[in-house]
């Protein structure tokens, strides 16, 4: 047992920190710390040493240069059970520092905003947090060191307990610390391969696929099951981005088929930057509308469906209000992920004790990666930038600005459906999908049949061409006025034609959504 009587306490993220410190501070530790860390302590009321006294020295370079001293080092360093370390600390008048509280400036998510620069990427590469983090997990046998929020509950009652922290948990610790900065290191070696000096990452062609593929992600959840009870799963995700990265801040431990569900309900949300609702079956939208408010939206998605939303997922671009959560909670729902919830809508959704709240973070452009037999794949996510579309109106009745406002809907959410994929809509709402056919014009029929509002003067959306007519007729006996579809087939001028015979208007965007 290694015995805790001071504590480096430096982070950037500072959930929970208050409280922890607060525990610390109750066993008797000594707190020191830096900048921003050492405000929120003492703003909660905590008896904090600054850095600067203990190295003697100020803060300086604009902060670049804090902890990266001999006093500190030195602290941390020292084996506790070798002589001549103990007597070179007393010589140099330097206290043992026995816990490291390290987390690391948010690179990842500088990188991930498009308007980042490249000072703010090289600004946010942190320095003394990974020499830290590194220093207290190479003495881990006299030195805890904590990088994770997670690991903040469990500490503290060990320290309250007994006083110190056991060798097995500072082994565990230091192994996740070692986890974090090759992390850390990966993320900055990633971004800024092929940058050159004082460029953007904007401005600059990735390698893309890349040359070589690093599948060394920590492990943070172990899952009772994955598809099938008989299969073995966990997540493996780093950092706070997206739904590997998400939050959980309520109900049942989330399953392997939750966190699919999640991943494509959170990207089909993404689309929108209006109030958006996305109510995802087995990776598929049974409902996905916009809105003026998050509780029209969630009406209108809903009401696509409402058979098929019992026992769904949802994601919703907004954070989710009270208004959205009452209507929320008159269906049964797996899981809902949102970039927050308030708090008076927490209060009503917490009632159903089951259900699984997912508080997520946005990401930047991705890989998005599979594995089949012997490999992996790689390819680009599927976002506009990556292939700019086109609307072009190639038959001759032009759309009404309704029908306008319907297609590019429908083409957004038409990517986020299986292949075959047939999307009819009207206005910012779906009123039938149909999903994962072999054949287009069945995909065609499929939406249709599921339809519970009326498909009259609605418009349909196909993720890839025509290859014959028959897809078009059949989506004009529905009821549908407009078609927007990519184009491209040798049949185009034959599809084309039925449009026109059918007084059709159809749009081509020459970009096709396939998703297998």
């Amino acid at each position: 047992m290694a015995k805790v009587r001071s504590a480096l306490l430096s982070v950037t993220d500072k959930t929970g920190l208050a409280g922890f410190a607060r525990e610390l501070a109750a066993a008797n530790v000594a707190l020191i710390s830096t900048g921003g860390t050492a405000k929120v302590l003492r703003e909660a009321g905590l008896k904090v040493r600054d850095v600067s006294d203990v190295t003697r020295f100020p803060e300086m370079l604009d902060g670049r240069v804090k902890t990266l001293h001999p006093r500190i080092a030195g602290g941390i360093l020292a084996v506790r059970s070798k002589q001549g370390h103990m007597a070179a600390l007393r010589e140099h008048q330097i206290a043992p520092i026995d816990m490291v509280v390290v987390n690391l400036y948010r690179f990842e998510e500088t990188a991930a905003r498009k308007s980042a620069t490249f000072e703010d990427l090289v600004e946010n590469i942190d320095i003394g947090g990974p020499t830290l983090i590194r220093a207290a997990a190479k003495n881990f046998r006299d030195v805890a060191v904590v990088t994770d929020p997670g690991d903040y509950a469990d500490v503290a009652a060990e320290v309250a307990a007994t006083g110190g922290v056991a060798g097995d948990t500072r082994w565990r610790l230091a192994k996740k610390a070692f986890s974090v900065t090759a992390a850390y290191d990966r993320s900055i070696a990633a971004t800024l391969a092929g940058l050159a000096d004082g460029q953007a990452p904007a401005t600059v062609e990735r390698d893309i696929p890349p040359a070589f593929l690093d599948l060394r992600v920590p492990r943070k959840q172990l899952l009772r099951y994955g598809e099938n009870p008989h299969q073995r799963a966990a997540l493996y995700a780093e950092g706070r981005l997206g739904v590997g990265g998400a939050r959980q801040l309520h109900g049942k431990e989330l399953s392997y088929n939750n966190l699919v569900d999640l991943d494509a309900a959170w990207q089909l949300a993404s689309e929108f930057s209006e109030p958006a609702v996305a109510i995802i079956k087995h990776t598929n939208p049974c409902g996905c509308a916009v809105g003026p408010t998050l509780a029209q939206a969630y009406r209108l998605a809903h009401a696509c469906d409402p058979v098929s939303a019992f026992g769904s997922v949802i994601a919703v671009s907004r954070p989710v209000d009270f208004e959205t959560a009452s209507e929320m909670s008159k269906l049964f729902v797996e899981a809902v992920a949102a970039p927050a919830f308030e708090d008076d809508a927490m209060q009503v959704l917490q009632r159903k004790k089951n259900l699984r709240l997912v508080e997520v973070r946005p990401s930047g452009p991705a890989l998005a990666m599979r594995s089949i037999a012997g490999g992996y794949l790689i390819q680009s996510e599927d976002r506009p930038e990556s292939s700019p579309e086109r609307f072009d109106v190639v038959t001759k009745r032009q759309p009404s600005e309704a029908e306008r406002h319907a297609l590019r809907f429908s083409w957004r959410v038409v990517k986020h459906v299986k292949s075959n994929a047939i999307l009819y809509a009207r206005g910012g709402q779906t009123v039938g999908v149909g999903a994962g056919q072999m054949s287009r014009v069945d995909a065609a029929r499929l939406g249709a049949s599921n339809a519970v509002l009326p498909l009259e003067g609605s418009v349909a959306a196909s993720d890839a061409f025509f290859p014959f007519a028959d897809g078009v007729e059949e989506i004009a006996s529905h009821g549908a006025t407009a078609v927007i579809q990519p184009g491209g087939s040798r049949r185009d001028p034959e599809v084309i034609a039925a449009a026109d015979r059918l007084n059709l208007a159809m749009v081509l965007t020459n970009v096709r959504h396939f998703r297998h």
